[in-house]
């Protein structure tokens, strides 16, 4: 990197509805936001990429929206998230044995870390991400650091992200098309985890649920590690479709119906209260009670929340989470919903805000903007490492000199 080049800082959230960009700069240790860029996604089907030049055209009419918002810059790469159907959270595991008691080192914890990443995948399977848990250290469990201490066999357990290599092809390909380098891929959930959730909240026990229009995931952390990282199978459209089918109407009126009028809590509708629904201007008017809106998307909240409490319980983590729930996406803002996942969660929740980014406009303090501004948050996180290790070399060399 030339001498005082800013260092821009991309999340792209190439979602199956809406496609966000948000650019921050890096300077002084701190993220100030610059600009950010929003438009209609194309080329998605059922949380996958059907059409990966559609795909790319929607990066890039959001990618020229931020960049014009953000002052006319220009950037080159960016931190891309990465989610739907076929992303899976599985446990794993890696040993190395030392040869007799010495000291671990760092090349120790790098080789005991690469083990438990090469793990045996079915076709069509790649690591996405890989979250260290905790390390054995001849088997004494529960240490965060291992390095000088005195061992002959070193353990770690990992918690592995994984995604279908063709759907990340596609979407890193789409990126490219746009005519960005993607610095890495990251799973959306923990994307949005990061902007939402301090660290030092994140030590009680927390779940992130990312809702989106065609996929949502969920994130658990407790302590310093992520436990378990899944896609839920019930997402936004599943509410909307819901309506479509019982009021007999369209998708984009059934969407309207839900946003309007809309409630996870039927009990806290009005029974006696009725709504107009819209129809063509060639058919007669009609209506239907507030409360049958109510209680249609209430009962596919109530499955949404038992998926996410039986995850919680495959973990140990089933009225656990003393730092609670957080609800992110597009999808988490359908009223009642917060009052209905703690109602069957059994923990409080509430809704992620965006936090740790300077100048942060109210306008996207919205659970919305969560996952693309945690994304842009990694990539300043990624340039921070980038400095670091630059700053060293520098003292590194002019120590050999």
């Amino acid at each position: 990197m030339a001498a005082g080049r800013p260092l821009y800082a991309v999340g792209i959230d190439a979602g199956s509805r809406r496609t966000r960009v948000v650019i921050c700069i890096y300077e002084g240790g701190r993220i100030r936001f610059l600009g950010a860029g929003v438009t209609e996604s194309q080329g998605w089907l059922k949380g996958r990429i059907a059409d990966q030049n559609a795909v790319s055209e929607s990066v890039l009419l959001a990618l020229r929206a931020a960049e014009q918002a953000a002052g006319g810059v220009s950037v080159e790469s960016a931190v891309v998230g990465m989610g739907g159907p076929t992303t899976r959270g599985h446990s794993g595991r890696g040993v190395l044995e030392l040869g007799y008691v010495r000291e671990i080192d760092r090349r120790d914890v790098t080789r005991v870390v690469d083990r438990a990443s090469r793990v045996q995948l079915m076709e069509d399977r790649m690591v996405l991400q890989l979250f260290p848990q905790d390390f054995v250290v001849d088997d004494h469990p529960g240490h965060r650091d291992p390095r000088k201490m005195l061992a002959s066999r070193l353990e770690i357990n990992v918690h592995l992200v994984t995604c279908s290599v063709q759907e990340h092809n596609s979407l890193v390909g789409a990126v490219n098309q746009a005519h960005l380098a993607v610095e890495e891929t990251v799973f959306e959930a923990m994307a949005a985890c990061y902007a939402a959730v301090l660290p030092e909240a994140r030590r009680e026990g927390i779940a992130v649920v990312d809702i989106g229009a065609q996929s949502s995931e969920l994130v658990i952390y407790y302590g310093d590690a992520m436990h378990l990282a899944s896609a839920i199978p019930i997402c936004g459209d599943h509410f909307t479709r819901d309506l479509a089918q019982a009021l007999h109407l369209g998708y984009d009126d059934a969407e309207l119906v839900k946003l309007s009028f809309g409630s996870a809590v039927s009990g806290e509708v009005p029974e006696n209260v009725h709504i107009e629904l819209p129809v063509p201007d060639d058919r007669p008017r009609r209506d239907t009670q507030r409360r049958f809106v109510a209680r249609i998307l209430e009962a596919r909240a109530v499955e949404l929340f038992k998926h996410v409490r039986n995850e919680f319980a495959r973990v140990g983590m089933d009225r656990a989470l003393i730092g609670g729930v957080f609800l992110t996406g597009a999808g988490s803002k359908l009223p009642g919903l917060c009052d209905a996942a703690e109602y069957i969660l059994e923990c409080q929740t509430r809704f992620g805000w965006t936090e740790g980014i300077q100048d942060w406009p109210a306008e996207l303090n919205d659970p919305e903007w969560c996952t693309t501004a945690g994304l842009a948050m990694y990539s300043a996180k990624l340039k921070q490492q980038m400095q670091f290790q630059k700053d060293n070399a520098s003292w590194l060399g002019r120590m050999l000199k």
